[in-house]
């Protein structure tokens, strides 16, 4: 199968494919009709990365005055300051993507201009899968070639499949032929995406390897091949609890550079972080502005941060850890849910009693042992601490 070559349309700012390539069934959608299929996404309860920062992602392309890899849409400077955040000359402000060391985007982000796979390694809850949506949405304007790793994930969903209604009419053709959002990647030279690496099956795994060694991918049906255009590349998340599940091999980790996503190095860190994520999903769903709560979010962020080290924030007293990781994901979800309880069944404002039960739940995975380490804490820690009376009781009244 031979690369398409790419023409740009006057004026479209978007390429097209010409000449024989992959069938139009497999054709992914362009720039250009993501476009006109923006008003309908607009009303998305969870737009896409370069839907909802589209504003964004056209002021930085508009201000970009620096060398950009092939078919990226932004220079690895621009992708950078998207994630990061930053302040235009003409005065526009790029808000944070991702809170932490800079110099780990810097890595992933130059990563995806050389010729190695980027893997996004760390805990539940570090926000891999999010970097890895706008890192795809800022460099190829799509973060949509996606493929979601579980245990039952199939070779085809890396590869390839068939529709089989054609493929039993006409035998094995182009037209029977359903790309997977790899193949789509490499024939248009776009960034795709791997879920949870490490759950899929091990020789699904390694279907990728011939992928990111040859840019290449056979088709041994049709007596062809795909191969990969300037520009494509892969980015794959997989957390540190999953080792041991489907461990990747040697010869694929090799294809991989490797950027560590650690959990938020302060408390201050990671309360920003809950605070302006729970802050865009709380807009989306018209709950209360987070400054109303901007006392719990720090309580709710103090407690999954001792409770996940074994020691409080003072050093003074030694505490057990739950079997949960406790991550920011979770605490972004636990204060959401408060949110979401007092605008509904309180005054607007949140209290203790309306993240009491959300804590408990993200705490208590082992109904045995867990329930014991929170009593614990709670009895040892939160019953002494000043200023969290009111906590201590609503965490009493919905554990008992």
């Amino acid at each position: 199968m031979t690369v398409p070559e790419t023409v740009a349309q006057p004026g479209s700012g978007v390429e097209t494919d010409t000449g024989p390539g992959l069938p139009e069934a497999a054709e992914v959608t362009t720039a250009a009709t993501a476009e006109t299929a923006a008003p309908a996404t607009a009303e998305a309860l969870r737009p896409h990365a370069e839907h909802a920062f589209a504003d964004e992602l056209t002021a930085l392309a508009a201000a970009d005055d620096r060398p950009r890899p092939a078919r990226w849409r932004l220079s690895p400077w621009a992708v950078a300051t998207y994630l990061l955040g930053g302040t235009l000359p003409d005065g526009t402000v790029i808000t944070p993507k991702y809170v932490g060391p800079r110099r780990i985007v810097e890595v992933a982000v130059t990563t995806l201009a050389t010729d190695r796979a980027l893997l996004l390694l760390g805990v539940p809850g570090t926000a891999k899968t999010w970097v890895s949506e706008h890192l795809a949405a800022a460099v190829s304007g799509d973060s949509t070639l996606l493929v979601q790793g579980t245990a039952g994930t199939p070779e085809e969903a890396v590869r390839y499949g068939w529709n089989y209604a054609r493929l039993l009419a006409d035998g094995p053709s182009r037209d029977a032929l359903v790309p997977s959002p790899v193949m789509r990647a490499m024939s248009r030279g776009a960034t795709a995406r791997v879920e949870e690496l490490t759950r899929i099956p091990a020789d699904v795994q390694d279907s990728l390897i011939t992928i990111l060694s040859e840019k290449t991918l056979p088709v041994p049906e049709l007596g062809e091949e795909v191969q990969a255009v300037p520009g494509f590349n892969l980015i794959a998340t997989a957390n540190d609890r999953d080792r041991g599940v489907n461990e990747l091999s040697s010869a694929l980790r090799r294809r991989f550079n490797t950027v560590v996503l650690p959990l938020p190095a302060t408390p201050d860190a990671e309360v920003e972080i809950v605070a302006r994520r729970v802050d865009q999903i709380g807009r989306s769903l018209d709950l209360p502005a987070v400054p109303a709560g901007a006392a719990e979010i720090r309580r709710v962020v103090t407690v999954f941060r001792e409770l996940r080290d074994g020691v409080t924030t003072d050093g003074r007293t030694k505490v057990k850890s739950p079997s949960g990781t406790l991550s920011t994901a979770e605490a972004i979800s636990v204060v959401t849910g408060g949110l979401a309880l007092a605008a509904h069944f309180g005054d607007g404002v949140l209290r203790p009693g309306d993240i009491a039960a959300g804590i408990l739940g993200a705490v208590v995975r082992d109904p045995a042992a867990d329930r014991v380490v929170w009593q614990e804490y709670l009895e040892t820690v939160v019953r002494e601490r000043d200023g969290w009376k009111d906590f201590y009781r609503a965490c009493r009244e919905v554990s008992a």
